[in-house]
């Protein structure tokens, strides 16, 4: 029983070491103008696959995103606001 027990534990740990690290970008976001633009950055930011959280800055004009960098990149991230109408850039 201990060494069955032992084993799930190594291979659980195993596991846990192949997620990926979430990744964070800050992206500088055109266009907002209004309280319900960044409703709609938001929403593209969320409809990516990866994207576990996106926090939108109407004030500095910036979106803040967490993400999985197998399943998503930056590059996806710059597409979704910008085909929703906000051209948005890496921070840098």
């Amino acid at each position: 029983m201990r060494r069955l027990l032992a084993a799930a534990l190594v291979a659980l740990t195993s596991l846990a070491t192949l997620a990926a690290t979430p990744q964070t970008a800050v992206l500088d976001v055109q266009n907002m103008t209004c309280d319900l633009c960044p409703v709609t950055v938001k929403k593209s930011l969320e409809k990516v696959a990866g994207v576990s959280q996106a926090r939108i800055d109407f004030a500095k004009k910036t979106a803040t995103v967490m993400f999985d960098a197998d399943k998503t990149s930056t590059t996806a991230l710059v597409k979704a606001t910008t085909d929703a109408g906000y051209p948005s850039a890496v921070h840098k």
